[in-house]
């Protein structure tokens, strides 16, 4: 029973070895080309490295190539576990692998780390490394914007038009987090500008054009950027608007409105004025009319003050006074005046004391019942012209 189980558990293992066995015969067979390829270049990646590769999602032709290539360029300390691992993180190992060449064999010092730092940012390794080896041109304005030249103004007004063409090659050491190639244009183009603005005359840049590039290249543009400007040239200048005389124009217009406005505003002030004189003036002459109005009262306060004394004088109905005696009374005392009575032959003549109109009061003098105010004491009588209220007297 025991011998039994014992072969049983050595046919069961040797299954199990025989199975392994198979499998690995079967990925060996796969990856033997690429093991061969390794091992006869001195890439020293061995078969069990493309098993596990495979097994890890990684691809073993990627990374044998690119070992290979490393190798036979003569590159040292890359290993196949750092290619391993920027493959897992998605960057282009093939492309890394040039970079790094293209870097050594120009002298310039790059790391693997730096190039796959840049190379996951996803910049174009290759393109910088190309770049900075062979720097290239950049136009500014960028054509493709739609400006064509850089306009800037000098101190006499006259505005001139600039082209500009900037070389420049890259940073590797500032290539993650610099600033792009957008910037190295808008900080070039700013610096033509102010450098346009600060010459006395457009005719010391139409002169000498590398004034301009040497004060821009002063400002040190390239800070903070992953290209390092090599030189600034001005491919053209020309001579536009006479922006100061315009301006000059534009505002000696608008000083001239201001002018019209303020005119506007005193010929108006004036015209209220004029209007607030003539509402004066028609004030003073209703004023004038109203004293004029006053002056039969104070006659009349007069004639009973008995300070004033009438003469022989032409009445109403051509009667003339013949030894005309006043009746001055002192007042009355419900506050209506007291008239002045003349007699003329056989009539009684009544003065209005308010306007100095003259009435013929003999058929109503004492009957009672053309009293206007049978309240107060006396015969009071109605002036028809000026209306007003007078207290004829009771003995004439």
């Amino acid at each position: 029973m025991g011998d039994g189980f014992g072969e049983i558990f050595v046919f069961v293992m040797l299954a199990i070895f025989g199975l392994i066995g198979l499998v690995f015969l079967v990925l060996f067979s796969k990856y033997f080309g690429l093991w061969m390829r390794s091992f006869t270049t001195g890439a020293k990646i061995g078969p069990m490295a493309l098993v596990f590769m495979s097994l890890r999602k990684v691809n073993p032709n990627a990374i044998v190539d690119a070992k290979i290539t490393v190798v036979q360029a003569g590159l040292k300390g890359i290993t196949t576990e750092d290619m391993e691992a920027h493959y897992l993180a998605g960057g282009n190992v093939r492309r890394l692998v040039q970079s790094l060449i293209a870097a050594h064999r120009a002298k310039i010092e790059l790391d693997w780390q730096t190039a796959a730092a840049i190379d996951l940012a996803g910049r174009n390794i290759v393109e910088a490394v190309q770049t900075s080896v062979d720097p290239k041109v950049i136009d500014c304005p960028d054509p493709r914007l739609g400006r064509k030249t850089l306009d800037g103004v000098a101190r006499d007004g006259i505005q001139l038009r600039a082209r500009a063409r900037v070389t420049v090659r890259t940073n590797l050491s500032q290539l993650v987090g610099g600033a792009t190639e957008e910037t190295i244009i808008a900080r070039v183009g700013e610096g033509i500008v102010s450098a346009i603005g600060s010459c006395e005359t457009h005719k010391e840049v139409l002169a000498n054009p590398v004034l301009i590039a040497r004060n821009v290249l002063k400002k040190g543009l390239d800070s903070q950027t992953a290209y390092e400007i090599v030189s600034i040239d001005i491919a053209d200048v020309d001579v536009g608007d006479n922006v100061g005389a315009r301006l000059q124009a534009d505002q000696a217009e608008a000083d001239m409105r201001i002018a019209r406005a303020k005119a506007e505003e005193r010929r108006a002030i004036a015209v209220a004025k004029d209007q607030e004189m003539k509402a004066l003036t028609v004030e003073n002459r209703a004023a004038v009319v109203l004293a004029e109005a006053a002056v039969p009262q104070a006659m009349a306060e007069a004639f009973r003050a008995g300070s004033l004394r009438a003469g022989g004088s032409p009445i109403a109905g051509g009667a003339t006074a013949l030894a005309a005696m006043p009746v001055a009374v002192a007042g009355d005392a419900e506050g209506f005046p007291m008239a002045v009575l003349e007699r003329r032959d056989d009539k009684a003549i009544a003065q209005c004391p308010g306007c100095g109109s003259k009435y013929n009061v003999t058929e109503v003098l004492g009957d009672m019942k053309y009293d206007q105010s049978p309240d107060a004491p006396g015969q009071q009588a109605r002036c028809k012209k000026c209306g007003a209220i007078f207290t004829l007297p009771d003995d004439a």
